[in-house]
């Protein structure tokens, strides 16, 4: 039996994805910023806040901009760490959209005097596979 605290909040079934008409026809970049994007310190329980960054050259799917705003809602109340934090939806969002390339970037106010940027990349960097 699974306990409240261990219910996963974060529900990657929200997000929607969309045909893709050009898929095939042109590469593109997809930037899309959410600049008011909040989350919870899982140590100290205070609020963080942040700049997330989503790009991605789509592969046969986009995702639907409404669904990626309520995606990212999910977070606000939640406690974790900004390293999975782009990590996760860099995961969500690979498992939806099937894309060719997608990175996600987290630009974290200050915290302590300390700016925090994060950044992981789908696929990893031939280098860095092992």
């Amino acid at each position: 039996m699974t306990c409240e605290k261990d219910k996963d909040p974060i529900d990657r079934g929200v997000l929607e994805a969309m045909d893709y008409q050009y898929a095939g026809v042109r590469e593109i970049e997809i930037v899309i910023e959410q600049p008011e994007f909040s989350s919870v310190c899982p140590m100290t329980g205070l609020p963080d806040f942040g700049v997330i960054t989503v790009a991605y050259t789509p592969g046969k799917k986009i995702v639907e901009l409404k669904s990626l705003k309520y995606y990212f809602l999910q977070y606000r109340n939640h406690g974790i760490f900004y390293e999975h934090v782009v990590n996760r939806i860099l995961e969500d969002l690979v498992a939806v959209l099937a894309p060719g390339r997608l990175s996600v970037t987290g630009s974290f106010t200050p915290r302590g005097g300390i700016r925090t940027t994060v950044t992981a990349r789908y696929p990893m960097p031939e280098t860095s596979q092992k």
